[in-house]
């Protein structure tokens, strides 16, 4: 039996403010952040912990409830969230996914973990255009199962982008999915990623519909935080002309702003922060990105640490002493970043890393 309350304990410990090893004070900047081993790796919300604790025990139930009631409360972006953890859970342990799917083959929410799963599991193969093909069904019928839900139309984006499908289709699939949920976050970034891979290296065009696409959208919504992917894919291209810089701190700002009306130490604005965290360094603003490290708490995230790193969590807590130290030096900015490239220019990293989801 999984006891839940201590597979969540360690997602609530908060830091000490000694140096474990040699029990003095530590500096007030690093005094505010979690120590080393108190920061956690993709560490799940309370709501999808218990869902992954009654998936790990080969129950359905609670992943049927947390998934019914982000279609009820119309929370999108946490169902978007979830679907994504419950299929990456399925890949490794699919045993209560296809309990669920035998029971109630039409269910909403079944179809929509299970076409991700589905999504996810040809996602690296060299034959990936014609086997997403055959998941093209199952991903149309998580979406006829809830005309309202966006997050289908969302994985549809990744899928057409996956399978290489034209501008044509690709822009009707766009309007079915902003027609749900005209400010999605998921839909607008896979948006983006389609843009990105179709127009290599065109990296204005790409700016000017994350620039478009965040003023359009109201202030607390995540996709305020879409110049800040746009920054990022610029920043780890290493290909197409320059962006001004001036752009690139705009971006970074405004997605400052939205990490400062969001809860901090919680993991679901993690992956925003850590990204935030990431371009910072890249841009020299090392003041700027120990903040993020700070409101981020213990919680980090695998993207986009493992784009440099096949060891995320130990690039996060590297990039975050490099910080510690340069800030209390007084050098937070200085004429290069973390990652060894001047500050607005684009570095070329390990190709072939995913996002979260599988790509």
């Amino acid at each position: 039996m999984v006891d839940t309350m201590a597979l969540l304990h360690a997602f609530t410990r908060t830091s000490r403010a000694r140096d474990k090893r040699t029990g003095t004070p530590l500096p007030p900047a690093q005094a505010a952040l979690p120590a080393d081993d108190e920061v956690l790796l993709d560490v799940p919300d309370e709501a999808l912990g218990r869902a992954l604790v009654g998936a790990a025990a080969g129950d359905h139930t609670p992943a049927a409830e947390l998934l019914v009631a982000t279609r009820r409360q119309a929370a999108w972006e946490h169902r978007d969230r979830y679907v994504r953890r419950l299929a990456a859970f399925a890949r490794s342990r699919p045993e209560w996914l296809d309990a669920w799917r035998a029971r109630a083959p039409r269910d909403a929410d079944a179809l929509l973990v299970d076409a991700q799963r589905a999504v996810d599991r040809v996602w690296d193969s060299p034959a990936r255009a014609e086997l997403l093909r055959e998941v093209s069904p199952l991903i149309t019928a998580a979406a006829r199962a809830d005309h309202r839900d966006p997050v289908p139309w969302r994985l549809a984006l990744d899928h057409a982008r996956g399978a290489r499908a034209g501008h044509t289709y690709f822009e009707e699939l766009w309007e079915a999915a902003v027609r749900r949920a005209p400010h999605h976050h998921g839909c607008h970034v896979a948006a983006l990623r389609y843009l990105a891979s179709s127009w290599h290296g065109s990296h204005r065009e790409c700016f000017d519909f994350a620039d478009t696409a965040a003023q359009d959208a109201p202030e607390g919504s995540l996709t305020q935080a879409l110049p800040l992917r746009a920054a990022f894919g610029y920043l780890t291209d290493g290909c197409g002309p320059a962006v001004e810089r001036a752009r690139l701190d705009a971006a970074a700002d405004r997605a400052a702003a939205l990490s400062a009306r969001l809860p901090s130490a919680q993991p679901w604005p993690a992956e925003l922060r850590n990204l935030l965290a990431h371009v910072l360094v890249r841009l020299g603003r090392r003041r700027d990105a120990l903040e993020q490290f700070r409101l981020t708490g213990p919680y980090a995230t695998s993207f986009p640490w493992d784009r440099d790193a096949d060891d995320p969590l130990g690039r996060f807590l590297e990039v975050r002493q490099e910080v510690l130290r340069a800030v209390a030096s007084g050098a937070d900015t200085t004429g290069t970043d973390a990652f060894g490239a001047g500050p607005g220019r684009p570095v070329s990293e390990r190709r072939g890393r995913s996002e979260p989801g599988g790509h």
